[in-house]
């Protein structure tokens, strides 16, 4: 059904699909849906490549930026010997528990939200 479906939309059915990270087609798709979604970039550096998240591309980007700089922040603590591996994987596996730097709620899904946008603009076509 994918495969159908990918072809009659002139797509990867990986586009399309739950993202498999544990190939490397997967996981490219992976980080183009992110691209899109999060404001990932890529940038190329005297033959290095970096991924990055351009904080300018909504508040999505914005957020996932702020998360990475405080992930960031651990790794750094963790090559300095300021906190051990036992200390670095607590904080990832336990992600945001121990994140101190804001507070976290709950958003609904972007779906939902796509639907009472699309609602509003029924009722109020002129905004």
């Amino acid at each position: 059904m994918t495969e159908y479906l990918a072809a009659a939309l002139e797509v990867s059915p990986q586009a399309i699909s739950v993202p498999d990270i544990d190939s490397y087609i997967g996981l490219m798709h992976t980080f183009f849906c992110l691209e899109d979604r999060y404001g990932l970039i890529i940038e190329e550096k005297d033959g290095d490549f970096s991924l990055m998240v351009d904080p300018t591309q909504g508040i999505f980007a914005e957020n996932i930026h702020h998360m990475l700089c405080t992930w960031a922040e651990q790794a750094t603590k963790l090559k300095a010997g300021e906190i051990t591996k036992e200390e670095y994987d607590k904080w990832r596996y336990r992600y945001p528990e121990f994140d101190t730097t804001r507070h976290w709620v709950k958003t609904i899904p972007k779906s939902i939200s796509d639907e009472f946008v699309k609602e509003f603009r029924k009722k109020h076509p002129k905004r």
